[in-house]
């Protein structure tokens, strides 16, 4: 990995440097900024999370139909057993 260079020029930079410097905080300013408004944009944030929340509901699979009715039937045969047994 790399070394980042100095953030800020020295002080023999040339004109060019300290404008690029300029551009470049400029640029971090701008997506700071940008940062902070999707952080305080609280209605878009919400409704971001109901759409994954959905997505993810919808991508887990349902519990087929017949593994109930199975259940029910084990339950319903257990129910009718002890009924049989207490008679």
């Amino acid at each position: 990995m790399a070394a980042e260079p100095d953030p800020q020029p020295g002080p023999d930079a040339g004109i060019e440097e300290l404008q690029a410097d300029i551009e470049r905080t400029r640029g971090e300013l701008g997506d700071t900024v940008a940062a902070l408004s999707d952080k305080m944009d609280v209605k878009t944030r919400t409704q971001n999370r109901i759409h994954e929340v959905a997505d993810h509901a919808k991508a887990e699979p349902a519990v087929p139909v017949a593994a109930v009715l199975a259940a029910a039937a084990a339950v319903g045969l257990l129910v009718w057993l002890r009924r049989r047994r207490s008679r």
